[in-house]
């Protein structure tokens, strides 16, 4: 999940990326989580997400207006997931999908 915060006179715009800190009862608990997408070369250690109060892991970038970006969170360095609240989804070369963010 993500929360735009965009300024009619800026150039870029504020995303906060959300991750929960475990998706549902039967799934493995999020120990670390990493942002992964276009937007950081799809480095898997460059946008690392805190953990936040409640449990969630949360990050905060700037963002171009007028791009989509892909994107998928990096869960303990070995799971992938795609937001399930993205703006759209795009097929990728592994045989799945990206999330996408349309920052407009």
């Amino acid at each position: 999940m993500f929360e735009k915060a965009c300024s009619e006179d800026e150039p870029t715009c504020k995303v906060t990326f959300y991750f929960p800190s475990q998706l549902s009862k039967t799934s493995v608990l999020a120990e670390t989580v990493n942002l992964v997408g276009d937007f950081n070369g799809w480095s898997e250690t460059e946008t690392p997400m805190t953990k936040l109060e409640d449990g969630r892991f949360s990050v905060t970038l700037e963002l171009e207006r007028g791009r989509e970006y892909q994107f998928r969170y990096l869960v303990n360095h070995s799971e992938w997931h795609n937001d399930w609240q993205a703006d759209k989804y795009v097929p990728n070369p592994f045989m799945g999908d990206n999330s996408v963010i349309v920052v407009d």
